[in-house]
């Protein structure tokens, strides 16, 4: 077979350093949701949809069998850091945390948790962010 697939859904999380609520400005916010969901299809990797809430990102989609996961998600990091502290002055410190969290998503739940990520803001009046990063690392603790 000379031509080689991929098909590997990843749900990917990562928050500003030290949760800082700097994507409180929806307007900004939505850009800076666009500008990663640009990152990735230039990475080859075409996100099914970018959301969060005010300290933290959500994405869902699909990685290249071309790149790295922690690689793509530095170069997400890198390159939405850099865009961020040109667009506003507000963000002349952006920058996100370290760490990330990476979950593989099977076809079945493919909708289920596009529509938990389009959800973020009204899901995050009742649940903090380190509540949500807990239940889902617990639901995937037999993989840790």
């Amino acid at each position: 077979m000379p031509q080689s697939l991929a098909n590997v859904l990843v749900h990917i999380v990562f928050s500003t350093k030290e949760r800082r609520t700097l994507l409180q400005n929806r307007d900004l916010r939505v850009e800076m949701h666009r500008y990663i969901a640009g990152i990735s299809a230039s990475l080859e990797c075409p996100a099914i949809i970018v959301g969060g809430a005010t300290d933290h990102v959500h994405l869902l989609a699909c990685q290249s069998r071309t790149i790295a996961l922690a690689e793509w998600v530095k170069e997400l990091k890198r390159a939405s850091s850099l865009w961020a502290k040109k667009k506003s002055r507000q963000w002349s410190l952006f920058q996100w945390q370290a760490g990330y969290g990476a979950f593989s998503v099977s076809q079945s739940w493919k909708e289920r948790v596009r529509e938990y990520i389009s959800r973020q803001e009204e899901h995050h009046r009742q649940l903090s962010f380190q509540d949500e990063l807990r239940q889902l690392l617990k639901k995937t603790r037999n993989c840790i």
